[in-house]
């Protein structure tokens, strides 16, 4: 430990500690816009200097170690006319265009250009001048905007190591493109949206689906429907200021009704029915020495990440749609069907803490006659602009029921939205496949938590099966890189993209703090606990959609409708073998 005074306050800390991480536990803010916590400091920013005496010029804290007997001050004049000096500077070569940005209120360079006080323009020249790249169907990004603090390129790089943005040129031309300055949707970019919430201004966004799905809702001609993922209902309060991992189910369902949704369905009716038919392809791949281990096909981020980067394993993915679009396709056949509705007027809306979802709802491959399974994805974030939008207040909204058939779910549903629940649904009902028994402890600990690879090997009544959850896609080639090398040990593997999985996901409120993720993650893990039933295949709903339409799991019916194919997209982007 050393010791050393911040403003004047005694601080122990420990040695190799930042300045910055000495200041914040003795409860004293210095502002960061480059910094990310668990990276290595890159001090790039410069809005976090500090004045330490002894020292000519001014130390960004982020990057600079406390040492003995050092005397800092965060609150100089100096410090203050520097930060104050790098804001305007950002300001002005930034668009003034606060009034109709989508992050207006929720920008970290507003809420700076607040707190120094800028009330003028100091300094006039020449601005940044980019076209808005919009080619991709998920995410636009307009470089305009940027402030080149990093973060976005370090989380692609570091954090999901897919590596589709970096910095081009020098100086005034300094900029974060993709390469050779292309369109995201020929960019190695997955659409997972991780770059969106550590953005700090508008630089990069979801591409909203909001005017369609209004549109649509004024069009009497249309049947609108919507379904809500599980992660939504751990997070969207966080945006009406509600305490973290709020349950807001209810309110959430309520509020969709009144935005003019003839019905309101749960993504987790069909994320059980994904587990009926994911897991009855597993047994079917173990019994019949199919190919193993098998991916999980839930994430579309990770079915892109490998259509693109190793197509070659695609045999190793399941053929199961997600589970949104498992709910599209019932809603316009078997739900059409028993309400007299011509499928091409249903126009079915997605509710996703996602951004790739709207990458996937415009798959060929998930429609039927031109007709997509679902016609559009919205965030969490555009809902909330949405309910905003419509002066609905969210706080006092009472809570309502989802429509049924399509409304049903277990608690082995809820679990979906984070890291491992994919996996320890699916081991719930494989289990009772397999032995026509009921597993008494659900809880499967060993695939819980934020650790990049999580296993577990399993006695299923003599039968050992190796499993294993990959909790973000920079975790992943590993993985694939022990199967291509016949080191596999595995049978079954769960892959999200996004860290923590959907509960994280890219269309998710902004946030900068690790421990929200922890309370959304319980928040699921409680409701789960809660339910009555917590095995997919006590959904009474789905029993009856297989007994009434599908027949059985992995029949010939639920392949046509239920199941999909990938594409090698190293050829479509002309990328040869890598």
């Amino acid at each position: 430990m050393v010791e050393l005074t911040i403003n004047n306050i005694k601080v122990k800390a420990e040695e190799g500690m930042t300045i910055l991480d000495a200041a914040k536990s003795v409860g004293i803010n210095i502002p960061t816009l480059c910094h990310m916590k668990d990276l290595f400091p890159t001090g790039a920013c410069r809005i976090c200097v500090v004045e330490v005496e002894g020292m000519r010029g001014l130390i960004p804290s982020c990057a600079y170690p406390v040492a003995e007997g050092m005397k800092v001050d965060t609150n100089s004049a100096r410090v203050r006319t520097s930060r104050k000096t790098i804001v305007e500077l950002l300001v002005e070569n930034h668009p003034q265009d606060c009034l109709i940005c989508v992050r207006n209120k929720n920008c970290e360079l507003q809420d700076l250009s607040e707190k120094y006080g800028l009330r003028e323009h100091r300094f006039v020249g020449e601005k940044k001048d980019h076209a808005i790249d919009i080619s991709s169907p998920s995410m636009e990004r307009d470089p305009a905007k940027c402030i080149l603090c990093g973060r976005c390129v370090r989380t692609c790089n570091e954090i999901q190591k897919v590596g589709a943005i970096d910095f081009t040129n020098r100086g005034f031309q300094s900029n974060v493109t993709t390469p050779y300055n292309k369109g995201l949707n020929v960019s190695d970019c997955i659409l997972c949206g991780q770059c969106i919430l550590v953005c700090p201004t508008a630089a990069l966004r979801e591409k909203s689906h909001a005017k369609e799905v209004v549109s649509a809702i004024n069009d009497k001609k249309k049947y609108c429907v919507v379904q809500i993922a599980p992660a939504v209902r751990a997070t969207l309060g966080e945006e009406y200021n509600l305490p973290l991992g709020a349950n807001v189910t209810g309110q959430i369902v309520t509020g969709l009704r009144r935005l003019g949704f003839k019905k309101v369905f749960d993504t987790n009716f069909s994320a059980d029915l994904t587990i009926m038919e994911e897991a009855t392809e597993f047994l079917n791949r173990v019994e019949n020495n199919g190919v193993l281990p098998m991916f999980t096909s839930c994430c579309p981020g990770w079915v892109k990440y490998i259509e693109q980067d190793k197509p070659e394993l695609l045999d190793h993915v399941s053929s199961c749609k997600s589970p949104h679009e498992m709910e599209g396709a019932v809603l316009k056949t078997y739900y059409a069907k028993k309400m007299g509705i011509d499928p091409k007027d249903m126009f079915v809306v997605s509710i996703m803490p996602c951004t790739v979802k709207k990458f996937e709802s415009n798959r060929p491959e998930l429609s039927e006659e031109h007709n997509p399974d679902v016609d559009a994805v919205l965030t969490t974030r555009e809902l909330v602009r949405l309910f905003n939008m419509a002066g609905i207040d969210f706080n006092d909204l009472p809570e309502e029921d989802f429509d049924h058939p399509l409304g049903e779910s277990t608690g082995a549903a809820v679990i979906f939205g984070t890291s491992g629940g994919v996996m320890e649904a699916a081991v719930r009902t494989a289990y009772n496949m397999l032995t026509k028994k009921e597993l008494e402890t659900l809880e499967l600990n060993a695939i819980r938590g934020n650790d990049g690879i999580k296993e577990a090997e399993l006695d299923i009544e003599g039968t050992k099966v190796n499993v294993a959850v990959v909790n973000g896609i920079g975790n992943v080639d590993k993985v694939l890189d022990d199967i291509k090398q016949g080191k596999s040990k595995y049978h079954f593997v769960e892959v999200m993209a996004c860290p923590g999985g959907c509960i994280n996901g890219g269309g998710q409120p902004i946030h900068q703090k690790p421990e929200k993720i922890k309370k959304r993650i319980q928040a699921l893990y409680e409701i789960d606990e809660k339910m009555k039933f917590r095995r997919s295949h006590e959904n009474e709903s789905v029993q009856k959609l297989y007994e009434e339409f599908l027949g059985e799991p992995n029949s010939h019916k639920s392949h046509e409708l239920l199941h999909t194919r990938y594409v090698n997209r190293r050829e479509i982007l002309g990328k040869g073998k890598r």
